[in-house]
């Protein structure tokens, strides 16, 4: 027999029972479009979170402090937690951290405190976050106003009650972003609105769209928060930052005399951290999307092994008349390919037309490559193989003579 009729009688087989075969498909159509899209969603997180980091940078240096305080902010501030550091007396001032300022290689020094306040504006009221900065903030994270002004040193110096708003939270409380001059209750406290932050989106940090920017000495205030945890720094360029963070690995040493009690880190590595934590979860998810393929494969097994008992006697017609072992092996084999290679096809397409959905639901863009298309129908592929190839061959081993007798 030749192979073109093989193939022939496998497609026949399939398209004489649809809805079988489409219900066979299933298991496979949905395992491929978990595939499809948990994929997307690990790598458009990876591309998000590198975004993110990217957008600030890559002169960026975060410092992250143990220290013993335990203020609104949470434990130790932003940053910090409640273990304390190995010379629980030693306190970090802001002078000292501002001294980093006149090493060459650093452009920009600025700490940073932040918790949850309420905000209070008119008869609205919610939760926001609060994050306390100096001027050279905006600098460092590469973001400014849209409207009026950002953090001054004078608002600083005097702890004035000033801030500035992001413009989801603006939004939240006013119902429009023109708010530069309007008035917020902060903790119960009244606070003027002098900017509004240019909008960035969500990152792995969070959103500084619904967030409130302080004056660093007002906001160590309002959060009771005596330490600094948390400094961010800039080197002059790119090519500066090693030696910058050699410089604030230094100061920090002579300062708390133990490694444990600080860690500096830069963007470099923040990106690599990210990326290998975005990978760990793109390939948890593609693995438990996999499973779900496997449990299609062990369908279309059942299926095949069934149509092999309701076809015996066709097999042993046709093994009667002359065909060989391996045609009846193809034929079954060919079946159980094309059932799980449509379903593949059929998984692919719904996992894009998924892919776009979840994108308005989730916000955020979802991104899938060639090759996990491509290994998603070839993974399709070799189940319907795998799974296809014991009921083919327990077909082929069938004797003609107990095949026709066979009622």
């Amino acid at each position: 027999m030749q192979l073109m009729q093989t193939i022939s009688m496998a497609f026949k087989a399939i398209s004489g029972s649809k809805g079988r075969s489409f219900l066979t498909m299933l298991g496979v159509i949905i395992g491929v479009m978990s595939v499809i899209v948990l994929i997307a969603i690990g790598q458009g997180t990876t591309a998000s979170v590198t975004e993110s980091i990217s957008s600030m940078g890559t002169n960026l240096l975060t410092v992250n402090i143990q220290t013993r305080s335990v203020g609104r902010g949470g434990p130790g501030g932003w940053g910090g937690n409640s273990g304390g550091n190995a010379r629980g007396t030693v306190i970090l001032k802001l002078d000292e951290v501002l001294e980093l300022e006149n090493d060459e290689t650093i452009a920009y020094v600025s700490p940073t405190v932040s918790g949850s306040l309420t905000v209070k504006a008119g008869s609205t009221n919610t939760t926001a976050s609060v994050t306390g900065v100096l001027p050279a903030y905006a600098n460092i994270v590469n973001q400014g106003v849209q409207d009026g002004r950002y953090i001054i040193d004078a608002d600083v110096d005097n702890r004035s009650a000033v801030c500035v708003i992001g413009v989801d939270l603006a939004e939240d409380l006013f119902g429009n972003t023109n708010v530069v001059g309007n008035t917020v209750h902060i903790d119960g406290r009244k606070f003027r609105i002098v900017g509004v932050l240019e909008s960035k989106g969500t990152s792995m940090g969070g959103s500084s769209d619904d967030s409130l920017i302080l004056p660093f000495t007002l906001a160590q205030r309002m959060l009771e928060s005596t330490t600094i945890s948390s400094i961010y720094i800039s080197a002059v360029d790119s090519a500066s930052v090693d030696a910058a963070q050699e410089a604030v690995e230094s100061f920090l040493y002579k300062k708390y005399q133990n490694e444990s009690t600080y860690s500096v880190m830069n963007q470099t590595q923040m990106l690599e951290t990210a990326n290998e934590t975005a990978s760990t979860l793109s390939l948890m998810l593609g693995g438990i999307a996999g499973i779900s393929l496997l449990v299609g494969g062990i369908g279309i097994m059942n299926i095949m092994l069934v149509s092999v008992t309701e076809r015996t006697r066709e097999i042993g017609i046709r093994k009667a008349i002359g065909a060989k072992r391996s045609n009846i092996l193809l034929q079954f084999l060919i079946e159980s390919v094309v059932i799980s290679g449509m379903g593949g096809l059929l998984g692919l397409a719904g996992g894009m037309a998924l892919m776009h959905v979840l994108e308005d639901v989730l916000g955020m863009t979802l991104v899938m490559s060639l090759g996990v298309a491509e290994l998603a129908i070839g993974f399709s592929m070799a189940v319907g193989v795998i799974f296809g190839l014991y009921p083919a061959n327990k077909a082929s081993k069938l004797r003609p003579i107990e095949a026709l007798h066979y009622s």
